[in-house]
């Protein structure tokens, strides 16, 4: 790799596209081929830095791809559409458009890529809200024009302003909305005209305000649940959207069912992985711990099912579900594979003895590990893909 960066790759068929440091102060993404050789590489920006000593720099947003074309953002603010030959078709730097990006680690959500549509959110600090608001910004994909903004009014203060989380989508059979994370509330969105449905508080309650608890860990959603991560050993929250076909939990409250726009089935009071985001499966929701502990949570109750240490160092990446399998990623480059379920069981640890910080990318049979070095590709007997 020709520098080190915290985004994690995306892969389509034969081809796989991610963001770098490059020389200089340069970012820049890359296209390589499944079999190991690049394709081409282009730069984005300049004007890269590294933050907070080694905790990440401005290649921290992950692209998106539909197989025609590829979405790229930078922490600086530049937004750019590529084909899969490497030919730009548009880029938008949204410092100039919507204002400064005031914020430590630099614009690090990644924008939600849905059909002709990005789904943006930009929550920066900044005391004064005339200068630097918080926004929510849907583009049309194939042009990169604005298809409608939202305000995001808070009242969070100091480093609370900010956010590093990635917007999500929750869908079930009866609805579909845009989820933020950051500035004290998750917040749901209409996907139309991007109006607020309904909010969620409790993540930084006044009454114990936490000056420094910005978000970093992204809300997840599954069918019927929302799992609400907070910061900085605060609680987990499990909520379930009105109109969800799934029932609530047996013995939960129901007498506001019809009224209220979601209900918090569940609370876990503390131990929130600050970093890395939750894993929602087969029932079960799984949290890592930044020193490498394992929580094991129903998805339904929130009851701990189990909590047991794994590699004991940074965990920076988010715990990633394939083949039964739970990959957690220590940023010293140890990747510990747990057995989905239940019951708690380490099956393998391995080393690749190379910094990491993105979350593994898995495909067609194939492991793809980023690390600050290297892009490493991992698969059974290390043959062709399947």
């Amino acid at each position: 790799m020709p520098g080190p960066a915290g985004s994690t790759p995306v892969v389509w068929r034969d081809r796989i596209y991610l963001t770098s440091a490059a020389e200089g102060d340069q970012l820049i993404l890359l296209c390589i081929a499944t079999s190991g050789r690049e394709l081409w590489r282009r730069k984005l920006d300049g004007g890269n830095r590294s933050v907070r000593g080694d905790e990440g720099n401005l290649a921290s947003p992950s692209p998106s791809t539909d197989g025609r074309r590829v979405w790229t953002l930078v922490g600086t603010g530049k937004l750019a559409c590529y084909d899969t030959s490497g030919n730009l078709q548009w880029d938008v730097d949204l410092v100039d458009r919507y204002g400064k990006i005031e914020i430590a680690f630099g614009l690090a959500s990644t924008p939600i890529l849905q059909p002709g549509r990005l789904y943006l959110q930009i929550i920066r600090g900044d005391r004064d809200p005339a200068t630097n608001e918080a926004l929510v910004v849907c583009l049309d994909a194939e042009t990169g024009g604005q298809i409608w903004l939202h305000h995001r009014t808070s009242d969070a203060r100091g480093e609370c302003e900010q956010s590093y989380a990635s917007p999500t989508i929750y869908r079930d059979a009866q609805q579909e909305f845009l989820l933020t994370h950051g500035a004290d509330y998750l917040v749901a969105h209409s996907l139309v005209d991007g109006h607020e449905l309904w909010r969620c508080g409790g993540i930084n309650p006044p009454g114990n305000y936490n000056l420094t608890l910005r978000l970093i860990s992204s809300p997840v959603a599954g069918e019927g649940l929302i799992v609400v991560p907070t910061a900085k050993n605060g609680p987990i929250m499990g909520l379930r959207p009105a109109g969800s076909p799934l029932p609530l939990a047996a013995g939960k409250d129901h007498s506001d069912s019809e009224a209220a726009p979601y209900q918090m089935i569940w609370r876990y009071p503390e131990n929130t992985p600050d970093v890395p985001s939750p894993l929602i499966k087969d029932g079960l929701v799984y949290l890592c711990r930044e020193n490498g502990n394992l929580r094991c949570l129903d998805a339904q109750t929130g009851a701990e099912i189990y909590r047991r240490r794994t590699e004991r160092g940074r965990h920076r990446a988010s715990p990633v579900w394939a083949d039964g399998k739970i990959y957690l990623t220590s940023r010293n480059g140890k990747v510990t594979v747990v057995r989905a379920g239940r019951q708690f069981e380490v099956l393998a640890r391995n080393d690749v003895a190379e910094e990491i910080t993105a979350s593994p990318a898995i495909a067609n049979g194939t492991i793809y590990l980023r690390t600050f070095q290297s892009l490493i590709a991992i698969r059974k007997g290390g043959g062709k893909e399947n």
